[in-house]
């Protein structure tokens, strides 16, 4: 308990107003202090947890999800966090709506929200299009809020879309905090976010840019190298540029895995389509061209098969600082020789690293949590105080 409270003390060196009511769609629109709480309060509640005590701060109401892409961990860690605050998670269906009826984007938001605190959203598969989408339901039910029709103003939380995965970034962040012994040691350490092959085309491009839009504000050295023509949104990329410049880190690119991998305390290998084709594929989809689509996939998985070489083997391993850097990915990843023939990284490295992994996704729930606790009331501090006078149990 005095654990928790000094934690809880801690929270109040961050300016983090600013969240309260607010949406979490892009981490680089959080300020140094908002990403600050979050870890905190992500974990103070995952120690809560740890310790038998319930952080639930509602006793009714809704946390809405809507995946428009398939999803696990993601999913379930929505869940995990919306029980944990004590809403009740209800998976929205649009297969199962009046969408196809004609009901519009503004209904909708409204209609989903009457009981909802929580609303996430997964809409990644379109360029130009997910994260669009995010701030047309916040803007509506923004209005439904102001025009009355709804009690309270739902807040959303971006659980991944085409330009960012802040959940999972932000997961990936606590995971090397914890693992390197706090953000304070973090200075100057490498991390490589490369490219890797897969066998499979078509793979969001969020994640890389979340990685690199969220660990240049660090004073880290993150380097970036894919293959020619895999290249990233170049906003996203001059985000990284410019926290890097802001924090006397650094930000590269190169079209060499080896030479990112070269002395990396870090290292995360994952597949991504590249952007040219992902807006091809997007106005494909919008014109339902499906004899297009079916060429571009095969397109795309021809041009991958040129870049097999681009895997993280136990030679590549060895170029890393010490040969021991932490590998990292968001999962499912594809294991040579398991998941996949010839993959992203080769089942030696994976299996080595298998439960650092795990581990490294079970701060999403908690981060979830955060985000939607930050969003919700407007001194987190005396909330948390508050929880703990209850003194109430997780388990009896």
């Amino acid at each position: 308990m005095a654990d928790i409270k000094a934690m809880i003390g801690e929270l109040s060196r961050f300016d983090a107003k600013g969240m309260y009511n607010n949406d979490f769609l892009l981490t680089w629109e959080k300020s140094d202090d908002e990403i600050a709480a979050v870890f905190k309060v992500a974990d103070i509640f995952r120690k809560m947890r740890e310790s038998n005590i319930s952080p639930k701060v509602f006793d009714s109401g809704l946390g809405i999800s809507l995946f428009r892409d398939q999803s696990t961990r993601t999913r379930f860690s929505y869940a995990s966090a919306c029980n944990m605050l004590g809403l009740v998670m209800q998976d929205f269906d649009e297969g199962k709506s009046q969408i196809s009826h004609g009901e519009t984007v503004r209904e909708t938001a409204n209609m989903i929200s009457f009981m909802a605190d929580v609303i996430g959203i997964r809409d990644d598969m379109y360029i130009g299009k997910g994260n669009t989408y995010m701030r047309d339901v916040s803007k509506f039910v923004q209005a439904g809020y102001e025009e009355g029709v709804l009690e309270q103003r739902p807040t959303l939380v971006n659980l991944q879309c085409d330009i960012d995965h802040p959940t999972q970034s932000m997961a990936d962040m606590l995971h090397i905090i914890h693992h390197f012994g706090g953000v304070e040691n973090l200075r100057g350490k490498k991390i490589a976010m490369t490219w890797a092959y897969s066998p499979s085309y078509g793979k969001p491009l969020s994640v890389p840019q979340g990685v690199i839009g969220l660990m240049s504000r660090f004073g880290m050295e993150v380097a970036l190298a894919h293959p020619e023509g895999y290249d990233l949104m170049g906003e996203t990329e001059e985000v990284a540029r410019k926290n890097a410049a802001a924090t006397g880190g650094s930000f590269i690119k190169s079209h060499s895995m080896e030479e990112a991998f070269k002395n990396a305390d870090i290292v995360y290998p994952k597949s991504w389509a590249p952007f040219a084709a992902m807006e091809k594929r997007t106005d494909l989809y919008g014109n339902g061209d499906t004899d297009g689509i079916k060429a571009l996939e095969k397109e795309l998985l021809t041009q991958n098969a040129q870049h097999k070489g681009w895997e993280c083997t136990e030679d590549a391993m060895k170029l890393t600082k010490d040969g021991k850097a932490l590998y990292m990915h968001c999962l499912p990843a594809d294991i040579s020789g398991v998941s996949c023939k010839e993959g992203e990284v080769a089942a030696s490295v994976f299996d080595r690293y298998r439960v650092p992994l795990y581990k490294e996704a079970g701060f999403k729930p908690y981060i979830i949590a955060a985000m939607m606790f930050m969003s919700k009331f407007a001194n987190a501090e005396k909330t948390l105080h508050d929880i703990l006078a209850k003194d109430g149990r997780r388990v009896l």
